[in-house]
């Protein structure tokens, strides 16, 4: 997983199976991300494509293949980000912050 632009999260498809068929089905997603630095939580959500052929599924099928010859590289989730909220506990858990 990769944020390639400031609202655009790729994540590269390995061994997927119930996320890709979830994420065909219905293309949005959400990802918890705890930052360990700030000692935070965010919520992401966004709008998903999919890739299996292309010049951003090459670009990380390489950097995946780089990592080890034997993962599959099977395609590529594109999240582009819609909203973000906090999920730290306390008083600001759950509120919109982009």
């Amino acid at each position: 997983m990769q944020l390639v632009a400031d609202d655009t999260i790729w994540i590269g498809d390995n061994y997927m199976v119930k996320t890709l068929a979830n994420v065909r089905e219905n293309p949005h997603m959400a990802l918890y991300v705890w930052d360990p630095e700030k000692k935070r939580c965010y919520q992401i959500k966004g709008d998903v494509t999919v890739k299996t052929s292309g010049p951003d599924y090459e670009k990380i099928k390489a950097q995946i293949k780089a990592k080890g010859a034997h993962y599959p590289a099977k395609g590529l989730i594109i999240l582009k980000i819609t909203e973000v909220f906090d999920c730290t506990p306390g008083p600001t858990a759950g509120k919109k912050i982009g």
